[in-house]
């Protein structure tokens, strides 16, 4: 049988190894946050923010920061039907109402006209999911926020790297939440980051994420408010620590890897790849490879190719209202349609070009 071929996984050297030794080795007591600060700190100097706090992972960000803003029962916040769970499973938590619109065509992103006509008085938050790395259209996003007061965050889990008009995606809504899975660009295992310049939500967000404790508590084990346990870890910050020290390495990297499956399969007649969009940079976290209905290839077809060639490719995101536990009749015709003649194919940190030459042939013999 041939060598498989990984899906994704992460980029880890000497540095990482280091780093989480000292923090397993001496990363307690009084040193016990010394790897978290440092990370946090390191993280929003790269995306711009001013204030970041490590989180055990991107949902837990997105539920803070969402509870933070007072958002539960009786609260719509409309998404893109297009969506990993972890972007809908915060507003469920809360008691909310997701509403989901379809995505734009061009972009995969959530469609900014049909937010417009999802929009109630009940409205009181928008989800920008940077799906794959690719941006939403922040300025409209941003000017129909401020048209009906409601606010703007950026679920930016699969968007380290990407930027939007020369701004870091995540630092330009009212909050931003990334991941630091052992899929995604940089990792830290489990794990991930939020950021705001609001220095109030900082706060609110900081004293739910160590079970309602204020740092203005004088009193010991005091909880002021019932907060959460979504804390990162010091040996996973240490990991986090040296990925963000490598990010730019980690960031190229990715776009090495698009542009070489972009050359090879723009040549192919009925064959599209992640968009390439205007004033915006991707991170290209996951490449994804998307056939014209007029090829006839589909889903299942293109994982039982992938399969016999022992490559992990996956599936392109199930629609939300798919899924048995939500399970909603909506008018989303692009989120139903791109999945089923999709895939991501394998764009890791360290494959060869030997191996994606492996990738584009299964794509060419699928066509043929």
């Amino acid at each position: 049988m041939t060598k498989s071929i990984a899906y994704t996984k992460p980029s880890i050297t000497e540095l990482e190894v280091s780093y989480a030794t000292d923090a397993v080795r001496n990363g307690w007591g009084k040193r016990c946050y010394e790897y978290i600060d440092r990370f946090e700190t390191s993280f929003r100097e790269h995306i711009g923010t001013k204030y970041s706090i490590a989180t055990s992972s991107a949902t837990g960000a997105l539920h803070m920061g969402m509870a933070a803003l007072d958002i539960g029962p009786g609260d719509e916040v409309i998404l893109a039907n297009t969506n990993w769970v972890a972007s809908i499973a915060p507003i469920l938590y809360l008691g909310a109402t997701p509403i989901l619109v379809d995505i734009d065509e061009t972009s995969w992103c959530i469609s900014t006209e049909a937010v417009k006509k999802a929009i109630t008085s009940k409205t009181k938050v928008i989800m920008a999911v940077h799906l794959y790395g690719n941006v939403c259209e922040m300025d409209e996003l941003t000017a129909i926020c401020d048209q009906y007061g409601i606010y703007l965050i950026e679920d930016s889990a699969e968007a380290i790297g990407s930027e939007y008009k020369g701004k870091k995606a995540g630092s330009i809504g009212v909050f931003g939440a990334f991941s630091f899975h052992g899929t995604k660009t940089m990792t830290t295992g489990e794990g991930g980051m939020f950021v705001t310049n609001d220095i109030n939500l900082y706060d609110k967000v900081l004293t739910l994420s160590s079970h309602g404790r204020s740092k203005y508590q004088k009193k010991q084990f005091w909880p002021d408010v019932l907060g959460y346990k979504y804390k990162m870890s010091n040996v996973q910050a240490a990991i986090g620590l040296a990925q963000i020290e490598r990010i730019d390495e980690l960031i190229q990297r990715k776009r090495e890897i698009f542009n070489f499956y972009y050359k090879e399969l723009i040549k192919i007649d009925g064959v599209s790849l992640n968009p390439i969009q205007p004033n915006c940079k991707s991170g290209f976290w996951m490449v994804n490879i998307v056939f014209s209905k007029a090829t006839g290839v589909t889903r299942e077809i293109l994982q039982k190719e992938f399969i016999k060639e022992n490559i992990d490719a996956r599936v392109f995101f199930w629609p939300l209202s798919s899924l048995d536990f939500i399970n909603k009749e909506v008018n989303t015709p692009v989120s139903i349609d791109l999945p089923s003649r999709a895939i991501n194919i394998p764009s890791f940190h360290d494959i060869t070009h030997e191996e994606q030459m492996r990738v584009i042939e299964v794509i060419r013999n699928v066509i043929k």
